[in-house]
């Protein structure tokens, strides 16, 4: 489980594509202080396992799902990334609950700034939008933050400038396709609420029905 605080910019020191996979080399230091292979690291907010580590950096494999789901196949040489090491047990919980399980990508409509503060807009899906709610929390590659605004097919961050400058958002430009992960909570809420509506919707039982049969 991570939180959505950034704790260094990365960069992609070599991607080695194959058939439906790729294995990406990412040069580090804050992660690296107790990193260990098998140790899950967040890497623009999508949850990859770490394959080896050496002295500059780390390797990760993305399998063809995450690949599908996520902005990660359009990586080069050089490009930044966020990371984020799993929360430890007795760390501070900074953010909120991110699984590291991308739901979908966004795009990046309009970026403006408000003062000293920096807006940036964002259109995804209806299926991602149903869970995005004002004041409520987002994950956008990784990054904690909390929803300003939604509309009918988009939602509005307003980010500080210290966000700015620590994370890949800084480099984002209208038209950059961006990792959404929705908070987990309002997915569980509607998991555990969909069998009892399901099963008023298919139950014969109506009030003729009880009548007939003595109710």
């Amino acid at each position: 489980m991570f939180t959505g605080i950034v704790e260094e910019l990365g960069s992609i020191r070599s991607v080695r594509r194959g058939a439906h996979s790729s294995v990406l080399s990412i040069a580090a230091q804050e992660v690296l202080s107790d990193l260990k292979v098998g140790d899950s690291v967040a890497v623009n907010g999508v949850c990859l396992t770490a394959t080896t580590v050496d002295g500059s950096g780390f390797t990760a494999d993305v399998m063809h799902e995450t690949l599908n789901r996520s902005s990660l196949g359009s990586l080069t040489a050089g490009s930044h990334v966020n990371l984020e090491r799993a929360m430890a047990a007795d760390g501070r919980f900074g953010g909120h609950i991110v699984s590291g399980h991308i739901d979908g990508t966004g795009t990046i409509t309009a970026i403006r700034r408000d003062d000293n503060a920096v807006w940036y807009t964002v259109s995804a899906s209806p299926e991602l939008l149903r869970y995005i709610v004002g004041k409520g929390s987002i994950a956008i590659d990784g990054i904690s933050l909390t929803v300003a605004a939604v509309g009918e097919s988009w939602f509005s961050i307003s980010a500080i400038p210290h966000t700015v400058a620590v994370t890949t958002l800084g480099e984002k430009r209208v038209g950059d396709t961006v990792n959404l992960e929705n908070d987990v909570i309002g997915k569980y809420v509607e998991k555990l609420l969909r069998p009892q509506s399901q099963e008023k919707a298919q139950s014969s039982i109506t009030l003729e029905f009880l009548a007939q049969n003595g109710f």
